[in-house]
């Protein structure tokens, strides 16, 4: 009998995707890092127009009346509906046209800008009120600012994790528990054996907005839940179904999200640390006469914080793919389903190309490639062949 060979059925498997469906999702995902240059370009021109056309500057002298906190927010609030307006057709190709030409998304336009508005609402008056913070930190601490941002990062980042799933989620999509059925019961059984309530795991209309086979995890204490597209289900096997869950619980036993929520805020620090040191000299290239703790130099800050942001995008990146590799771990050991967990990724490579060339991955990928991903369960499943199928067996006996 031939001996099982992981790499051997790794290539099976990506190679079952057809060579135009590689090459199409090579095109996209190779798009998708060139977007991020082209992005942040656009995001300075913007920056350049706000400031050139001194939008803010008539707006902080309208409101020189006002006290500190109504004006600051004012303009922080007015600079998101302004920027957020000015890159709308900028969004609307990378997040409608695009995802449409590639066949990731079948949402109507007009249900598109209806998130978009409720996207913009939000931003305005929430991304307000966090830079009303950090323009009281700057006034009341001085120069030592950016080491108090931490302190704010980690609140605000705290508070969206304990309201995202019951308060800003729904706003997007509806939420709703697992019908009754042979997937409800498998689920609510990987639940139970790692501690988790059933009714912490829902089905969402996922497809509203894309066609991604996914899941997902957010919320903290009693609001965090295990979340599964409605995609997953109406596309994928039962078992696939269980080994995308295990991978989620995984996310959910291992704590992920308490090591992000200690991670970016000393992020935050390092960034508004930086955006103090230059601010001085980006402000002077786009043209603005605003000193940090002023306002009307948010366009500035903003810009800054998204630069350093994607240069540090190799850490984050880096981070992210730790917690995916232990996540699949912890499915493989739990729900012991490698080879459905190898057809679900395998899913997931028309938007994630599977085959990347390592650097890319390195700088790119917030995954560790598909290919990698199902080398690794193919990997333990050649090393636990013999339980599995004593398992099996075992299962079988009447």
């Amino acid at each position: 009998m031939t001996a099982f060979n992981p790499e051997a059925a790794t290539g099976t498997y990506i190679d079952g995707l057809g060579a135009d469906a590689l090459a199409k999702a090579a095109d996209y995902t190779i798009g998708n890092h060139w977007l991020l240059l082209w992005g942040l370009l656009v995001s300075a021109l913007v920056t350049w127009i706000i400031v050139r056309t001194g939008l803010l500057d008539r707006l902080a002298g309208k409101l020189s009346a006002r006290g500190f906190v109504v004006r600051t927010w004012i303009i922080c609030a007015v600079f998101f509906l302004i920027s957020t307006i000015l890159t709308l057709p900028w969004t609307l190709y990378t997040d409608h046209f695009r995802q449409h030409a590639y066949d990731l998304s079948s949402q109507p336009l007009g249900d598109f800008l209806m998130q978009g508005g409720i996207s913009l609402i939000m931003s305005a008056i929430f991304g307000g009120l966090f830079f009303l913070g950090i323009y009281a930190l700057i006034r009341k601490t001085g120069r030592r600012w950016w080491v108090w941002s931490g302190g704010l990062a980690a609140a605000t980042i705290l508070a969206l994790l304990l309201l995202g799933p019951v308060l800003i989620e729904p706003l997007f999509n509806e939420y709703k528990p697992l019908p009754d059925g042979e997937v409800k019961t498998a689920l609510v059984a990987m639940a139970e054996e790692a501690g988790i309530s059933e009714d912490r795991i829902f089905v969402y209309d996922g497809s509203r907005q894309s066609e991604n086979f996914t899941a997902n995890v957010s919320g903290i204490g009693g609001s965090a839940r295990i979340a599964i597209s409605d995609v997953a289900l109406t596309s994928a096997s039962l078992d696939e179904v269980k080994a995308v869950t295990g991978h989620e619980i995984g996310h959910y036993v291992l704590g992920h999200v308490w090591r992000y929520a200690i991670i970016f805020p000393l992020l935050a620090i390092a960034l508004f640390f930086l955006a103090d040191r230059l601010y001085l000299r980006f402000a002077k290239l786009f043209g603005s006469d605003a000193e940090i703790g002023d306002p009307r130099g948010l366009p500035v800050l903003i810009f800054i914080v998204s630069l350093f942001s994607l240069l540090v995008q190799p850490i984050t990146n880096a981070l992210t793919r730790s917690g995916e590799r232990e996540a699949d771990a912890y499915s493989l050991e739990t729900a012991q389903l490698p080879d459905a967990l190898a057809s679900a990724l395998v899913k997931t490579a028309e938007y994630r190309y599977a085959r990347p060339h390592p650097v890319q991955e390195m700088i790119f990928y917030t995954h560790p490639s598909v290919e990698k991903r199902v080398c690794n369960a193919m990997e333990w499943k050649a090393a636990n062949m013999a339980r599995t199928k004593s398992a099996a067996e075992t299962q079988s006996t009447p």
